[in-house]
């Protein structure tokens, strides 16, 4: 098997036409510079408002030295008081610029206080931009830094409750235990892998991790055909066959109730990065989704078309980068309202 190349296991192939469970979104969370407190405003009241809508989750991009969130789980800490159902996750935190377990710490405090709602999503490697910013990162150590596979396993023992420190018991007056605190019981449970290229499919399989699948994957072929083995092949290889969880997430702008000028604004949005579509990029063949726009009637067609949708029962729908807050919330009002009904989808308070 090759790296380009996922594994066929007709045995272990998903049934096709799954209706839609799950509805997320994905958000970048961004903000002007000069006032940050805005966006990060919005961004909260963008999570309530997806919370009465009847949004399953809502996910945080996590971002270094750009104008979007930094801080996903201090979004998520503020976030957790203002709602009361709705999921909340990361896709992805990049475990490079992380140290395991002081992550473990703040994951488990937030869930926690969100009442067990935080889905961690997660990936590793070196940062994007990692040789602008090592020397601020890792002062000592960037030459040294572990950025295998192995800084996951590190999370997830930290997650799981494993015992992490050599001393456990009183010392004077005060009390230590051997593993992170607090532990939250089925947060390990809760996280995901961001994986686009086979060899990450298989880790995240074979680690009984979660898998986050996206608008970005590595290898050559159709961009649809390549994810939906993907998913196939991490179904065969997960310990939950069938039944493990997959999030899909892609570019999806309904215009249903668009206006004119918004509907423009999204086509030379689209234009611009559809540019990049149909060629691949790298050594390890990075190629992307192209984005999907039209109406929800239309928008529906073309993701029942696609063999990886028809694969997954959960999606995190990609909010586009540089549009207006008018802009995201008309996108979200038609997703929940036209676009997944279409899918199979109905609100948590319908169900």
């Amino acid at each position: 098997m090759t790296e380009n190349q996922p594994p066929a296991n007709p045995e272990h192939e998903p049934a096709a036409n799954r209706p839609l469970r799950r509805l997320g979104v994905l958000t970048l969370g961004t903000f002007d510079g000069d006032n940050p407190a805005a966006g990060h405003e919005y961004t909260l009241t963008l999570i309530e408002h997806l919370e009465a809508l009847g949004y399953d989750s809502v996910w945080l991009r996590h971002r270094h030295f750009q104008h979007g969130i930094s801080s996903p789980i201090a979004v998520m800490a503020a976030a957790s008081q203002r709602t009361s159902r709705i999921e909340l996750g990361t896709a992805v935190t990049p475990l490079g610029a992380e140290n395991p377990l002081r992550l473990a710490e703040d994951l488990a405090t937030v869930d926690v206080l969100s009442g067990g709602r935080i889905n961690p999503g997660i990936s590793t490697g070196a940062p994007m931009n990692y040789e602008n910013f090592a020397h601020a990162l890792y002062p000592d150590t960037a030459e040294h830094e572990d950025f295998s596979y192995r800084r996951v396993e590190r999370l997830i023992e930290a997650l799981r409750g494993d015992a992490l420190s050599t001393f456990s018991g009183r010392k004077g007056i005060e009390e230590f235990s051997d593993r992170v605190q607090p532990h939250s019981p089925g947060l390990v449970d809760r996280v995901w892998y961001g994986a686009g290229s086979q060899n990450s499919v298989e880790f995240a399989a074979k680690a009984g991790l979660n898998f986050l699948t996206s608008s970005v994957i590595m290898g050559e072929g159709d961009f649809d055909d390549v994810q939906a083995a993907q998913i196939r092949a991490f179904r065969s290889l997960h310990k939950d066959g069938d039944k493990a969880r997959v999030s899909q997430g892609l570019v999806v702008i309904p215009t249903d109730s668009a206006t004119p000028e918004q509907v423009e604004r999204y086509r030379a949005y689209k234009a611009e990065r559809d540019q990049r579509v149909g060629k691949t990029f790298g050594p390890k063949h990075a190629q992307f989704a192209p984005d999907l726009l039209g109406t929800s009637e239309e928008l529906a067609e073309q993701l029942l078309a696609r063999d990886a949708f028809r694969q997954v029962e959960e999606v995190a729908f990609a909010l586009p980068f540089t549009l207006q807050p008018s802009d995201y919330d008309q996108i979200v009002n038609d997703i929940a309202t036209e676009l997944a009904p279409r899918l199979g989808w109905a609100p948590s308070g319908e169900r």
